[in-house]
């Protein structure tokens, strides 16, 4: 399990943004997620959650630090309740490697909604 120290890889653009190196449009905070809105949104509502800490993907994450994951997954929720979107439905994903999708490699899910998403994605 890790440990309550905050680790941060200096050229990730994600760990800037969790210490405020770089500005983002933040919609939530807790003491290890933080949520701010996606700059190439691709619904109404879409909100990126990611770990204070560093790890590279959610696969990472699951392995790195109990209880960490289901943080993340309440800061997505309490996005989606904050944005109005909760009742209506929204898609949280979080993409692992780049076969996926993944072009940051900090772990973050994506909050959408806000519009009917249509199943199977992408």
């Amino acid at each position: 399990m890790a440990t309550a120290t905050l680790s941060l890889v200096t050229d990730c653009l994600f760990c800037k943004i969790a210490a405020k190196e770089i500005p983002a449009e933040i919609v939530l905070e807790t003491a290890r997620a933080l949520a701010f809105r996606d700059i190439n949104p691709q619904a109404p509502t879409h909100v990126l959650v990611i770990s204070k800490s560093h790890h590279a993907n959610a696969a990472a994450l699951a392995e790195a630090d109990d209880g960490l994951a289901d943080d993340l997954l309440k800061a997505c929720h309490a996005v989606a309740v904050q944005e109005g979107v909760a009742e209506t439905g929204y898609r949280v994903v979080f993409n692992t490697g780049p076969g996926a999708g993944q072009t940051v490699f900090h772990v973050h899910a994506h909050v959408l909604g806000g519009r009917s998403l249509q199943w199977p994605p992408g």
